[in-house]
């Protein structure tokens, strides 16, 4: 009996995956290193505030998805995707290059610079990787593969981050990191050689240099079919939540907690480790049918779970110097808020794979591009969305674990979008 995981015997999946999967895993390697030595060496080098300029970098890698989205759907919709999938790995092959010479040369402003270019080439990447997979695979395997591509996209911003941060202060952590944005940009491309042929969507599609105008056509154009659009909100929502937990780890982890960074990164590891599963299990759940079924009942579980942490949490004692993590795990709470944040991750994947799944079913494959186009549009605006709601909260004198319990609280407004897109029957 074949599983999920029989897609990766298959080259109509596989070799996407591992495109996909380099990729996600060489922006974080890139990014994780690049805010690393901005923070230790190079805002000091450079006389500049180091908290502004990773601030910047972070949104200067999100600035492409709200310029370039439009014109990144509109291709993907008009050419053969393998061919532009190609074309994309090569740029990144060109990128790292680059890249691995300003590391060498330790040049800040090229290094931004790159780090734009980087998002460039991701979001002409991004419509292309969710809008081929209805072409490659079949109804009943759009839920697996959705899910194994959600997993592996967690799996590799995780180790892209982990090893970004942890090589690039070594004696030869420059070298590592160059040598690695390279050969990962090579393998990614080579894997890109395997993928085959997906049919242009709209050949005849004329496209909007306008970048304005294509741009507000695209987002109003789910608007034609709500369904369509509440699958691209719940989504966006899924991205807005994720944002507010993983930006507050750090501070969650030192200010709440007591511990170290060890136990941020524990808790990045359990996160990614959790929407993972909750990825891979959502198709055993639905014994890959199309179907929101479950989403009411992963987004309740979000709600409830983000209340046990904060319980588990909200009584920290304030120690005299920071834990390690073993001496975190050793704790009586540690139990009660790994389970919990855990579990909060888990419903998260059982929630978002079902609407990638939804809205792929009901977008129609000439505009499919451009809808996953509008989507990151929307996902970026929400993750801007989330840092200031949560800069707010802040200054208004709450606390992480405030924050985290109020956000359970705001999860549920999402009900009424969930129970609707629940009544969808695809038979």
């Amino acid at each position: 009996m074949e599983t999920q995981f029989s897609l990766f015997t298959k080259r109509r999946f596989l070799p996407l995956f591992l495109t996909q999967f380099l990729g996600a895993f060489n922006d974080n390697l890139f990014k994780s290193a690049l805010v690393i030595l901005i923070t230790f060496h190079l805002a000091e080098l450079y006389d500049v505030n180091a908290q502004i300029m990773i601030t910047a970098v972070a949104g200067l890698f999100i600035l492409p998805f709200f310029l370039f989205s439009s014109l990144a759907g509109q291709i993907a919709d008009k050419y053969e995707k393998s061919f532009l999938i190609r074309i994309i790995k090569f740029v990144e092959i060109v990128l790292m290059c680059l890249t691995a010479a300003a590391f060498e040369t330790m040049h800040l402003w090229w290094l931004v610079f790159l780090l734009f270019c980087m998002g460039t080439q991701s979001t002409f990447f991004g419509p292309l990787k969710f809008s081929i997979l209805p072409q490659l695979l079949n109804d009943e395997e759009l839920v697996a593969g959705n899910g194994l591509v959600n997993a592996g996209t967690n799996i590799a911003i995780l180790t892209g981050t982990l090893c970004g941060g942890l090589f690039i202060l070594s004696p030869l952590g420059r070298h590592y990191i160059s040598a690695g944005v390279v050969g990962v940009a090579v393998a990614g491309y080579a894997a890109s050689r395997f993928i085959p042929l997906a049919a242009p969507s709209s050949p005849k599609l004329r496209i909007d240099r306008n970048l304005f105008r294509s741009t507000w056509e695209m987002l109003v154009y789910p608007l034609s079919n709500k369904d369509v659009f509440r699958s691209i909100i719940g989504i966006s929502w899924f991205w807005f939540l994720g944002s507010v937990f993983l930006a507050q780890f750090p501070s969650f982890a030192k200010d709440t907690l007591g511990g170290d960074e060890q136990v941020s990164t524990l808790f990045l590891v359990i996160f990614s480790v959790g929407v993972g599963a909750g990825a891979t299990l959502c198709n055993k759940l639905l014994k890959g049918r199309v179907s929101g079924r479950y989403l009411s009942y992963s987004l309740i579980g979000m709600s409830v779970f983000i209340g046990m942490l904060y319980m588990f949490s909200a009584s920290a004692p304030a120690g005299e110097g920071l834990m390690s993590v073993w001496e975190f795990l050793r704790g009586p709470r540690a139990a009660g808020i790994v389970f919990s944040m855990f579990m909060i991750a888990l419903s998260g994947g059982l929630y978002s794979v079902p609407m990638y799944a939804m809205m792929q079913r009901m977008t129609p494959e000439s505009h499919m591009a451009r809808v996953i186009a509008s989507l990151n549009i929307i996902d970026s605006l929400g993750m801007v969305l989330a840092a200031a709601l949560t800069a707010l909260m802040i200054a208004a004198g709450m606390s992480i674990s405030g924050i985290f319990f109020a956000m359970a609280f705001i999860n549920l407004l999402m009900l009424p979008l969930t129970i609707k897109l629940s009544r969808i029957n695809y038979d």
